[in-house]
């Protein structure tokens, strides 16, 4: 089956996905996501009477999501997308290219699709997509860098592409690449909780202040 994965994401490459196309239409149904971790509701933190507090607490909680590799494997500082639960280079190499679409001649939709696609592979269960696959621009990378760092630029407009908090808030509770994060594909761990709920979260961290973890 590795052998098989490997020419898939070979072919993929070469043919912009013509080759995998008709193997995809073949493939087995894919295996249902590990079950979710779990995520606190922004009720249960209602108990912290400080406010700076609370609202510290409550971004902690949604850092469970904004650290989880399927955040961070987007959001990569070196620019080079990474995969899986462990974070390992893309494979195969690849770079945001300009505009965060991959290099000119292989672009992301190459391979990614708008939705994701099983494969017959046991390596490579499924291939993600989403109709606005893309890298994170620049300015929105964290990978490797503290919860508390990622909390400052994270409400920056200068570094969240231009969002007020209000705008961020339907950004992360609503935009449906975002929401992929918890329908990833067979193979891949989906990020804690649901959007749902992280939506919440981001809403009663903003309410109680919005302020940040210590670096």
């Amino acid at each position: 089956m590795r052998a098989v994965t490997l020419l898939l994401v070979a072919g993929c490459a070469l043919t912009g996905g013509a080759l995998i196309s008709a193997v995809w239409a073949a493939a087995p149904a894919a295996t249902p996501p590990p079950p979710a971790q779990t995520l606190k509701t922004a009720a249960s933190f209602v108990s912290i009477k400080d406010p700076t507090a609370r609202s510290v607490a409550l971004f902690t909680e949604a850092g469970k999501v904004i650290q989880s590799p399927r955040c961070l494997n987007c959001h990569p500082v070196q620019r080079a997308p990474t995969q899986g639960d462990d974070r390992h280079p893309h494979n195969p190499p690849m770079v945001a290219g300009q505009g965060g679409h991959g290099p000119a001649g292989l672009p992301c939709a190459a391979c990614h699709g708008p939705a994701n696609v099983a494969t017959w592979g046991q390596d490579i269960q499924s291939i993600p997509g989403d109709a606005k696959w893309a890298l994170a621009p620049a300015e929105m990378a964290w990978q490797g860098k503290s919860l508390g760092a990622i909390c400052a630029q994270i409400k920056d407009p200068a570094r969240n592409g231009g969002r007020g908090l209000a705008q961020l808030h339907e950004h992360l509770a609503s935009d449906h690449l975002v929401g992929w994060a918890w329908n990833p594909g067979a193979g891949r761990q989906p990020a804690p909780g649901t959007q749902a709920a992280f939506g919440e979260l981001v809403q009663a961290w903003i309410d109680t202040g919005a302020k940040c973890p210590k670096a």
